[in-house]
Order: C-alpha cells, then sequence, then structure tokens
C-alpha cells in the first residue's frame, strides 16, 4: 500500500513549553514540512537509530573469527557444563 492511499489513524498528543514550540516550528519551516511532518519524520529517524544500534552487533576481525569459529564447533559437554544447564533448567521459569 502506497503512502498516499495509507490511512493514518493512530495518535500521539504531547505536551510541550511554548519555547520547544517554537523552536519546532521554526525547524520545520527550514525545512518547507508541517510541524507534525517534522516531529514524525525526525522521531522515526532517531527510533531507527536506535533500533539499529541494539540489533545490530559489530566485530572486530578477531572477535569476528572467534565468533565464527564458537559457531562451528559444538561445545563438548564436560561435567561442570552438565551441571551448570542442569542447574539452570531447575531454576528457570518459563514465560
Amino acid at each position: 500500500m502506497s503512502s498516499a492511499t495509507d490511512t493514518k489513524k493512530d495518535r500521539i498528543n504531547l505536551r510541550l513549553k511554548h519555547s520547544a514550540k517554537k523552536v519546532l516550528e521554526r525547524a520545520a519551516s527550514f525545512e518547507g514540512k508541517t510541524v507534525s511532518n517534522f516531529i514524525l519524520s525526525s522521531a522515526l529517524a532517531r527510533a531507527e537509530k536506535t533500533i539499529h544500534e541494539h540489533e545490530v552487533m559489530r566485530l572486530n576481525a578477531q572477535d569476528s573469527d572467534a565468533f565464527f569459529k564458537a559457531l562451528t564447533k559444538p561445545a563438548r559437554i564436560n561435567k561442570k557444563l552438565a551441571a551448570a544447564l542442569a542447574e539452570h533448567d531447575r531454576r528457570a521459569t518459563s514465560k
């Protein structure tokens, strides 16, 4: 569905100081946008950046190599690991 035909249904209301509103109006006018459009586009850009920062992992070459080696070599289960897994199963609760 294109954005031109996509119906806007949800609302977000906020209260702000008069001085903050004036700053937003001024910034929006510089970009030729409405205040609502300016706030929405700014907030969405920041939201995407925040999501990216929390969902993307960057590794240097050495750490990347160690990570992929760990993925390709399954862990050998020794007595300590087996005990730790059993303890986890005993303590953990499912949501």
